[in-house]
């Protein structure tokens, strides 16, 4: 970047002469004035021209002088490529020469002239040739040797000059040409030279730890991505030829870099270089034995290639791998959402000894090593409670719930529906609790704790009220039997947990108002709703009934559940001095109130409304002396606050 701040003007300026020259000569073909061989001997010698201005301006004018010999240099590569293409001067193979001369004089002259500028010029050059003399037929036997040719030159360029850009951009171009030729035509032959350029550009990333015992960013990068690039073609040809066994390249691979742990292990050295070769023979055995166990390739590797970022930058603390990390982590996510939907055309798949959740399980282990690693980092930095960090735990806990959820729901897919749906509910009651359990330790802050206990108590109240409907319906007509009635009333353990531990013994939580609303709402549906199931469970002879039995509850049985919990939050209103609760309290003898006169009193037979009112009058009376006794506790705790202030002021 630095670069081309100070040179932009002659970059532009060299850009627009190349523009410029190439206007002029399409001028002079179009009016006939030059022929074809005349063309091409022009922009020869013109490039050449300008070549030969670059070399004597090079002492006063170093990077100046790059820029001219770069732009002569790409004269030549386009007159090449238009007297083949478009004049038929000469043949391909003559061409080819032509090209591999002008690379290799580029090459001597970067080296001569010591220019970082010219030699990538020349890279350019050199993997664009074959693109420029290509005749459409494939010679990928031809193409790949001189790729490779090229790329050793550019090791021994870099190994003397310590040009660190050379490896970066042959890795892209190689890998490049290297995949469009597995995808059109995935060979044997293929293999070999992704292994020798495997080779190149192991020894591409290792040139300052053999020179200088150390690792830098760039090198750590290039480091990481031949690895993993390497292993992903090789197992992606693998199944495409059907060879066997996958595993082979990560495992001769993890056998690599192992020889550097153990390098680096004699040493007694263990610092950043060797937690960088451990994280890479350890992820590569990982891959290794997810690919044994048939995971899905792309969801898998990314996962794993995550972490390993991931904890490169804890051990380095390079922001660079963070960047990155937090670019290839929301491709862990979607290559993952890819995987499940594999769910919806799958068949016969094992329990849990599956494709699809074994490539789950991965992704969750390399999940859970993320947030471990993210809490240490979090420790020295104290901007780890931000916002972001908080919605990429949200993000990682809940990819662990759908992995479990979806093979849950798959293999009782055959299953009735209201079992699969309860089943679903009762996984996702379980999940948050053990969430809100391990809060402490998993480091959730108070907010996401609160969300938490919201979210749980409104799936408590869809279980209990749309859950169970079905479930009673299918119990009723026979097709689930009472057993998984029991099943269903499990919800209870993490809901008992969760009102008594975080509710009622959770000042915190308690401080919003909207808590104390929230939390009797779903403690009067639960209570309500599960002596409700148990009516209809107790008296339905058979589905034709349940109508009059649902009506007969409603009447009769509600308004005397909701009047008894009025009485409750208004005694423990009044014992813990609470007066949200007594509000709570008394909002429900309200509604029950209302609810009997407006309705139910016109629904019942003439037994049913003397039961009725009776039992609402001694509650209502009940309340009203509880009333008149909070009352009376509020007259006597002013007098005794209004005395007290008066003594105070007496004495002063």
């Amino acid at each position: 970047m630095g670069f081309l701040k100070q040179n932009i003007l002659a970059v532009i300026g060299i850009f627009t002469l190349v523009l410029g020259i190439g206007y002029f000569v399409k001028y002079a073909i179009d009016k006939n004035w030059i022929g074809e061989a005349a063309r091409a001997t022009i922009g020869f010698f013109i490039g050449s021209a300008i070549i030969i201005t670059g070399h004597f301006l090079r002492k006063n004018y170093a990077t100046f002088s790059s820029i001219i010999l770069g732009g002569g240099i790409a004269i030549l590569y386009f007159t090449t490529t238009i007297a083949f293409r478009e004049y038929h001067l000469f043949a391909q193979n003559t061409a080819f020469i032509i090209t591999c001369c002008i690379t290799l004089l580029s090459i001597i002259l970067s080296y001569r002239y010591n220019s970082e500028v010219l030699v990538i010029f020349s890279l350019f050059g050199g993997f664009l040739a074959p693109l420029m003399i290509s005749s459409g037929q494939s010679n990928y036997l031809f193409l790949f040797t001189y790729i490779s040719v090229l790329n050793i030159g550019m090791f021994i360029i870099t190994f003397l000059k310590q040009w660190k850009s050379v490896g970066g951009i042959a890795f892209f171009f190689t890998h490049l040409y290297l995949l469009y030729w597995i995808v059109e035509k995935p060979e044997i032959l293929s293999i070999y030279f992704y292994l020798i350029n495997y080779v190149i550009f192991y020894a591409f990333a290792l040139l300052n730890y053999i020179k200088k015992n150390i690792l830098f960013a760039f090198d750590t990068i290039l480091l990481v991505l031949v690895n993993f690039f390497s292993t992903l073609s090789l197992i992606y040809l693998f199944n495409k030829l059907g060879y066997e066994p996958v595993i082979i390249f990560p495992l001769i691979f993890a056998a690599i870099n192992g020889c550097l742990v153990f390098r680096e292990y004699n040493k007694k050295s263990f610092n950043s270089t060797y937690s960088i070769f451990t994280g890479i023979t350890v992820s590569l055995l990982t891959i290794a034995v997810a690919l044994q166990f048939k995971t899905h390739l792309i969801t898998s590797i990314w996962a794993i290639e995550a972490t390993l970022l991931l904890f490169i930058w804890k051990k380095t603390n390079l922001s660079i791998f963070k960047v990155f990390f937090y670019i290839l982590f929301p491709l862990v996510l979607l290559a993952q959402i890819i995987t499940w939907a594999q769910y919806f055309d799958a068949k016969d798949l094992n329990v849990i000894i599956n494709p699809i959740f074994l490539t789950s399980l991965v992704t969750i282990i390399t999940i859970l090593f993320n947030l471990a690693l993210l809490k240490r980092l979090q420790g020295n930095n104290t901007s780890g409670n931000s916002f972001f960090e908080n919605a990429f735990k949200i993000l990682n806990y809940s990819v662990i719930y759908f992995a479990i959820l979806f093979e849950l729901i798959y293999q009782i897919s055959e299953q009735p529906f209201a079992i699969i749906l309860v089943s679903g509910f009762l996984l996702s009651l379980f999940y948050i609790s053990i969430l809100l359990l391990l809060g402490r330790k998993l480091e959730i802050n108070r907010q996401i704790e609160n969300g938490l206990i919201y979210f749980f108590f409104c799936l408590t109240i869809i279980h209990v009220t749309f859950c169970a409907s079905e479930l009673i319906h299918d119990i009723v007509l026979k097709k689930t039997s009472w057993s998984f009635y029991g099943i269903y009333l499990l919800y209870l353990i993490p809901f008992i947990y969760v009102y008594y531990y975080k509710v009622i013994n959770t000042p915190d939580f308690l401080k919003i108002k909207i808590s104390y609303w929230l939390g009797a709402f779903t403690l009067v549906t639960v209570v309500s709703c599960e002596l409700y199931h148990l009516y209809l469970l107790g008296n339905s002879v058979n589905h034709t009934n349940l109508p009059a039995l649902q009506k007969h509850f409603s009447i009769l049985y509600l308004p005397i559940i909701w009047a008894i919990l009025s009485i409750i939050f208004i005694y423990t209103g009044l014992k813990r001095e609470n007066n949200e609760l007594s509000r709570i309290g008394f909002t429900l003898i309200g509604i029950v109130i209302v609810k009997l006169y407006a309705y139910d009193v016109w629904q019942m037979d003439n037994i049913s409304r003397i039961i009725a009112f009776i039992l609402l009058g001694v509650i209502l009376l009940l309340s009203s002396f509880m009333f008149q006794r909070l009352k009376n506790i509020i007259k006597n705790l002013v007098d005794k606050k209004d005395e007290t202030d008066k003594n105070e002021n007496s004495e002063f």
